[in-house]
């Protein structure tokens, strides 16, 4: 069984064991090994910073941790050591994850629990990718992240969407 460990900023006694997101707000989830940079596979990371972003501010949530981590070897373990499930239900919530790769089982549990696998091509500071996000939010989002936006509710932009036509 593996081992999750959750670190938040409390605010006051009365905090929910996975903070409420933010108003307009976005939660995204970073593999990370280092709580800096986006620098991890799915499998491998030890780590997920997880932030509400919207197009003016971001806020540290939580972090969550894993002992059990995957040696990005590739090779999968023995039936039932299933260390996908555990990390997908520490996610649960987050609307996109960013990462450095992940496999397609990994990815089609994450789309299952509605949260959308992001790969990027190189390890980055985790605030590149925050601004990043708050620049998608400010301009036209892309029509995968309009349809996203609309599911969770999150409709703070500073532009209208405009129809592609």
């Amino acid at each position: 069984m593996s081992s999750v460990r959750r670190l938040s900023l409390v605010t006051d006694e009365d905090h929910a064991v996975v903070p409420e997101r933010r108003a307009g707000a976005l939660r995204i989830a970073i593999a990370t090994q280092d709580m800096k940079r986006l620098n991890a596979h799915f499998g491998s990371a030890r780590r997920f910073a997880v932030y509400d972003v919207r197009s003016d501010e971001w806020n540290f949530v939580e972090a969550v941790a894993f002992d059990d981590v995957s040696d990005e070897s590739g090779k999968h373990r023995t039936e039932g050591d299933d260390r996908i499930a555990p990390k997908v239900a520490a996610l649960k919530g987050c609307h996109l994850l960013f990462c450095l790769a992940i496999g397609g089982p990994s990815a089609a549990k994450l789309v299952s629990a509605r949260i959308l696998p992001i790969k990027v091509p190189h390890p980055q500071p985790i605030e590149d990718v925050l601004s990043r996000t708050q620049t998608m939010l400010r301009k036209a989002p892309p029509p995968w992240l309009r349809k996203l936006l609309a599911q969770a509710g999150v409709t703070e932009t500073k532009q209208p969407f405009e129809d592609e036509g």
